[in-house]
C-alpha cells in the first residue's frame, strides 16, 4: 500500500513523544478517563471498557517528522462505542485529550468518530508497554501521530477548537489543528510539503534523546 504523501517507512516502531527522556509514566493502581466540560464531570474506569465490544484494526501509524510504521495491529474498543455511551449526548465539536505525562492534544469529534479510531489497550498481540501508551491511548490512523495521545488520563468537552498552552517550541511548530495524514496537515499556516526535509532532520536527534532516559 502506498505511503502518503511525505512519508518514508522505518523497521520498528520508535517512541516519540513528549519527556523523551524521562520513563514512560507509571500506571495508576485503579486507571480511569476522566471526562468533564460543561455540565459533564464524571470519571470512567478502565475496566468498565469491557462491556463494549473489543474490536482489532491493523494500520500503519504516520508521524509528522516523516517516519511511518507500517502495520500495526491494535486492539482496543472503538471510540464511537464510547463516546456513546460515555459521553454523548454531551455537547461539544471539539475534544482536549490528556495523557499521564502531561501532554495534550485538541481534535475535532467528527475526526475521531471515524470508524477506524479505536481506544486501544494492546498491540501486536501484547498489553501496551509504557512505551506506546499504557494502560490505553488513542489511535487514530488517519491522522498524524501528535493526535494520537498516549496514557489517556482525561478527555475534556469543548464546543470551539481549543488553544491549548504550549512551550515556544510548540508555538513555532504550530500544529495543524486536523493533522490528517493524506492531505499533509502538518502545519497551521506552512504547507506540509516545505515542511518534509526540516521535519526529517529532526528524527535523529529525537532518537538519541530517547534513548537517553533518566
Amino acid at each position: 500500500m502506498t505511503l502518503p504523501p511525505g512519508q518514508h517507512a522505518v523497521d520498528g516502531f520508535p517512541r516519540f513523544g513528549t519527556h523523551l527522556h524521562h520513563p514512560p509514566p507509571a500506571v495508576p493502581q485503579a486507571p480511569a478517563i476522566e471526562i468533564v466540560g460543561g455540565e459533564t464531570n464524571t470519571r470512567v474506569p478502565l475496566t468498565d471498557l469491557a462491556a463494549l465490544e473489543r474490536r482489532e484494526l491493523t494500520a500503519d501509524f504516520h508521524c509528522v517528522a516523516g517516519w511511518s510504521a507500517r502495520g500495526l495491529r491494535w486492539e482496543g474498543v472503538s471510540f464511537t462505542d464510547f463516546h456513546r455511551v460515555f459521553i454523548a449526548p454531551a455537547p461539544a465539536t471539539h475534544l482536549v485529550l490528556v495523557g499521564l505525562d502531561g501532554y495534550a492534544a485538541g481534535v475535532r469529534l467528527e475526526d475521531v468518530l471515524a470508524d477506524d479510531v479505536l481506544l486501544a489497550d494492546r498491540l501486536d498481540g501484547r498489553p501496551l508497554d509504557g512505551d506506546h501508551g499504557a494502560p490505553v491511548r488513542l489511535v487514530t490512523p488517519r491522522q498524524y501521530g501528535y493526535v494520537n495521545v498516549k496514557h489517556l488520563r482525561r478527555i475534556e468537552l469543548r464546543t470551539s477548537e481549543p488553544r491549548l498552552e504550549r512551550s515556544f517550541v510548540d508555538r513555532l511548530l504550530a500544529a495543524h489543528p486536523r493533522a490528517r495524514v493524506w492531505e499533509e496537515e502538518r502545519h497551521r499556516h506552512v504547507p506540509g510539503r516545505a515542511l518534509r526535509l526540516p521535519y526529517r532532520m529532526t528524527i535523529a536527534p529525537i532518537r538519541w534523546l530517547a534513548a537517553r532516559r533518566s
